[in-house]
């Protein structure tokens, strides 16, 4: 068996996971803001049908490519919803529940109530995907958690309805990212497939819903969409809406779930400091202040442990095991 294609994965591997990481880092911030945008400076009544516009742009934007032949996935058949299940639901419950948490918090309350993702991810990683962790980046996750704990002890905005749907979105969200890594070894599914049949599936339900509950009506009847700036910023949150989507599963491709969490949480410094500033809706603590440092600073010391980290002993042993092939193909040409 040839070795060639485990040397190409080493050799673009480290590349291949910072770079990413960083689209995913960058797509999760810029839909953050665009989403607090449209839902509290324009007011728009119906997170429900933002997510419904951003699993339509999904489906539209993969379909078009894959008749371009741009990129290849499975066709439709009777074996994809067994071969992609649960992760739709976990899709429209972790889109659904992230929109309302973004709609009822401020950004650093949001960003900080988000961390609880990660400790939600290392359970699950251990759980289904039987994974162990090194005790230095256990300590890391917990002290992202402390730090997040702190921050929120401090929040004089407190919404009970906005921390529900937080912190579902952190369950969802953990469970979603876990369950993308495991369904992305399926070779017939692949990156795309993941992508296009999660919002295919789940769209049509989704749109019923909305309109059972009176919310599609709310959206349709939104007096803004004369507005030209609402229809510009509502239709960048559908076009970020699938740019994050691809980044999550690409990050997740060539990262582990839980770095990829931990990726989105590093954003957050951002997210969380420029809310200070941005939006009106801050209320400034030195105990959140604090908190927020020592949160991120989990943060950074996670991600600066993964991408820099050394060659793992199994990576070693393929080393030494591919110099031992070579070895003994040297020997048997030289006899011959």
């Amino acid at each position: 068996m040839s070795l060639e294609p485990c040397e190409e994965t080493a050799e673009h591997s480290a590349l291949l996971k910072l770079l990413s990481a960083l689209f995913y880092a960058g797509s999760s911030f810029l839909i953050t803001v665009v989403n607090k945008t449209v839902l509290t400076t324009f007011r728009f009544p119906s997170y429900l049908c933002l997510g419904i516009g951003q699993m339509i742009t999904t489906v539209i934007v993969l379909y078009a490519a894959k008749k371009s032949k741009t990129v290849q996935f499975q066709d439709f058949d009777k074996n994809v919803l067994l071969k992609i299940f649960p992760l739709p639901l976990l899709y429209v419950a972790n889109h659904v529940t992230g929109l309302a948490s973004t709609k009822k918090l401020s950004l650093p309350m949001f960003t900080v109530l988000r961390k609880f993702t990660i400790l939600m991810t290392m359970i699950l990683e251990a759980y289904i995907l039987r994974k162990t962790f090194p005790k230095r980046l256990v300590y890391s996750v917990v002290t992202i958690v402390f730090g997040a704990m702190i921050a929120a002890s401090s929040d004089l905005a407190f919404d009970v309805e906005g921390y529900t749907f937080i912190l579902l979105n952190d369950a969802f969200t953990a469970a979603s990212g876990v369950y993308t890594k495991k369904k992305l070894g399926d070779k017939g599914l692949g990156k795309y497939g993941v992508l296009f049949y999660n919002a295919l599936i789940i769209v049509i339900p989704t749109v019923l819903a909305s309109a059972f509950t009176g919310d599609l009506h709310k959206a349709v009847t939104f007096e803004d969409w004369v507005k030209g700036t609402f229809v510009f910023c509502f239709l960048i949150s559908c076009l970020m809406g699938f740019v994050l989507m691809y980044s999550i599963v690409l990050c997740s491709h060539y990262n582990s779930a839980l770095t990829t969490t931990v990726v989105g949480a590093v954003k957050n410094i951002a997210v969380a400091y420029i809310g200070m500033f941005v939006g009106g809706d801050y209320l400034f603590s030195w105990t959140n202040f604090l908190g927020l440092s020592i949160c991120m600073s989990g943060g950074l010391m996670y991600s600066y442990m993964t991408f820099n980290k050394k060659p793992s002993g199994s990576d070693t042993g393929a080393q030494k095991l591919k110099l031992q092939i070579s070895e003994e193909s040297a020997g048997k040409y030289s006899k011959v």
